[in-house]
């Protein structure tokens, strides 16, 4: 399997698929890969690995226990990847009725262990990126068991997310890295209400600093922070400048709303 030029990501997501299969057997019917690494913007050692599995029906106990057992053991052989894959178990029922209905979706992710959750229109953004930008790893084509999403759709949850966060970022700036979170998602969220388009980090990065030149070396510097997650040294002396430019995109991000 070479879903993605990248060796490390291919052998991985092979692991991964031949486990699941083994788990869920004719259960599962499709495993999707979205998010960066889909986009053709992978960087090795940092970005995550964004997966939905779709299941014919939910998750049982004894399912759910032999899915958590199997991510630990993943990360145990391949430590490289640990906090790095994310993976949303959820059934074809509720791929197609999540708009107007919540149902459990088993869920690990970056920070969070494997557990159990009530998802539904919440996660639009994530099955529309399975649906414009995903790849398919098995199963079958994501479009005939995900209800469809417009643009307009992903639009309104995205300034939705970008309204809830407002004056929340303070809660995320704790180090550099985090200040690059800040800066770069605040990019990305502009980004896509100016163009009403989906794109990587660092593209929406790269267009910021073209936009608005005079905060194109403090753009800069998130990218290298971002890289780097032991960097957290003197964050207070890049703080002010940091919620300096956190104030101006509110503005420009208000404006474009």
């Amino acid at each position: 399997m070479k879903p993605t030029p990248y060796p490390n990501v291919n052998a991985v997501l092979e692991i991964l698929l031949q486990r699941q299969q083994a788990i869920f057997g004719d259960k599962l019917i499709g495993l999707y890969l979205y998010g960066s690494t889909a986009l053709g913007a992978f960087t090795d050692g940092i970005s995550d690995l964004d997966l939905l599995a779709a299941l014919t029906s939910d998750l049982t106990p004894a399912e759910a226990a032999a899915i958590e057992q199997m991510h630990a053991q993943i990360v145990a052989e391949l430590p490289e990847w640990d906090n790095r894959i994310e993976v949303q178990y959820y059934s074809v029922h509720a791929l197609a009725t999540f708009k107007t209905e919540r149902h459990p979706m088993g869920n690990i992710s970056p920070g969070e262990p494997f557990h159990i959750i009530e998802a539904g229109a919440d996660w639009l953004m994530n099955w529309y990126h399975v649906l414009t930008s995903g790849i398919t790893l098995y199963g079958v084509p994501p479009a005939t068991i995900i209800a469809p999403v417009t643009t307009d759709e992903f639009i309104t949850s995205i300034t939705t997310m970008l309204l809830e966060w407002d004056g929340g970022y303070l809660d995320h700036i704790q180090s550099r890295p985090s200040q690059a979170y800040v800066i770069i998602t605040l990019c990305r969220g502009l980004y896509t209400l100016r163009h009403r388009q989906h794109v990587s980090k660092q593209a929406a990065a790269e267009w910021a600093m073209a936009a608005y030149p005079a905060w194109a070396a403090l753009i800069s510097h998130a990218l290298t922070w971002r890289l780097d997650p032991g960097a957290v040294v003197d964050h207070a002396a890049t703080l002010p400048e940091t919620l300096r430019f956190v104030s101006f995109m509110w503005d420009e991000i208000r404006a474009a709303l």
